[in-house]
């Protein structure tokens, strides 16, 4: 009866094509499988499969006479990373990617609450632009552009300079940890380009996830009395939450594992991205690269573990 009806709903062509095409539709598992399998090889073979073999290789070690890698398991490559100047470079970095995403998602949210709540027609369109118009330059271009303008002889002090304010400027370079000859050459500097480089990535999913926060909820809270504040911290802010976290896994893991920025813009200090390029390249080391890579993966599987919990992936 099946049979009968399908050859009535659909009758039997003669051509390869139109037999092709009957035959996918009567088996639509095929065809998922036809165009699901070749990116699926290719992430199995070339993604997870690289990520594989870096984690081996975190497994070796370096023979300290010959300078050639020891095919042997050992876990002596881990145990050099756990020494002080190594744990060193993972704490500078791990506190650098915490502060970028922390600071922002405080600059980010009051700029996407205005898109979500009060930017309509050409002002949203414009919002989108001044978003995205960054992400359209090239990279380096704008790391570049800001080594100048963070320079001694650059604009920023040009400008703390006509205000009077370069004894500010002198005095936070004269701190130990931030400081630096200028801000070019420093962990300040270093800070405000991430910032800078990243914050699309934090406003467009907090923006997305306003959206979805229902008007009269708020309207609701100030009816029973709640100050601007309590709809914020009770209402606004839980809401938001799970955006917030989708663009703190970008802003994170950007940072969590970027080198060209620290490498341009910053001190002689080294984060895990630079380590990993030092080990692999000038030092040849590649188990200790390969266990230094091996640290970011681990933090941002717990990370991503924690941001599906709280349904940040919602919000994406």
């Amino acid at each position: 009866m099946t049979i009968v009806a399908e050859s009535i709903i659909l009758p039997e062509r003669r051509s390869t094509a139109g037999r092709l095409s009957d035959f996918f539709w009567r088996h639509p598992h095929v065809l998922l499988a036809i165009l699901l399998g070749p990116p699926l090889l290719w992430l199995g073979l070339v993604y997870l499969g690289s990520l594989f073999a870096l984690l081996l290789q975190s497994f070796f070690s370096i023979d300290e006479f010959s300078g050639l890698i020891n095919y042997e398991f050992t876990l002596a490559t881990y145990r050099q990373l756990l020494t002080n100047a190594n744990l060193d470079i993972i704490l500078r970095t791990v506190t650098m990617a915490a502060l970028v995403t922390l600071v922002s998602a405080v600059i980010a949210f009051p700029i996407a609450y205005y898109a979500a709540r009060y930017a309509r027609g050409k002002w949203k369109a414009l919002f989108y632009l001044a978003v995205m118009l960054p992400l359209w330059s090239s990279y380096l271009v704008k790391v570049y552009a800001w080594k100048l303008i963070l320079a001694k002889e650059g604009i920023l002090t040009w400008f703390f300079e006509k205000l009077n304010l370069l004894w500010l400027l002198d005095a936070w370079l004269a701190l130990p940890l931030v400081g630096g000859n200028s801000l070019s050459v420093s962990y300040t500097g270093t800070f405000i380009v991430f910032v800078y480089v990243w914050m699309p990535f934090m406003i467009l999913p907090i923006q997305a996830a306003l959206e979805r926060v229902p008007q009269n909820l708020i309207e609701a809270s100030s009816d029973l009395g709640g100050t601007p504040a309590q709809t914020f911290r009770y209402v606004l802010f839980p809401l938001a939450l799970p955006g917030i976290v989708a663009g703190s896994i970008f802003t994170f893991s950007l940072t969590l594992g970027d080198y060209i920025i620290p490498q341009i813009v910053g001190s002689s200090r080294l984060f895990i991205g630079q380590a990993v390029y030092a080990q692999q390249g000038t030092a040849g080391n590649i188990p200790l690269a390969a266990a230094f890579t091996v640290v970011p993966i681990v933090i941002m599987g717990a990370y991503l573990w924690m941001a599906k919990r709280m349904g940040a992936f919602d919000a994406l």
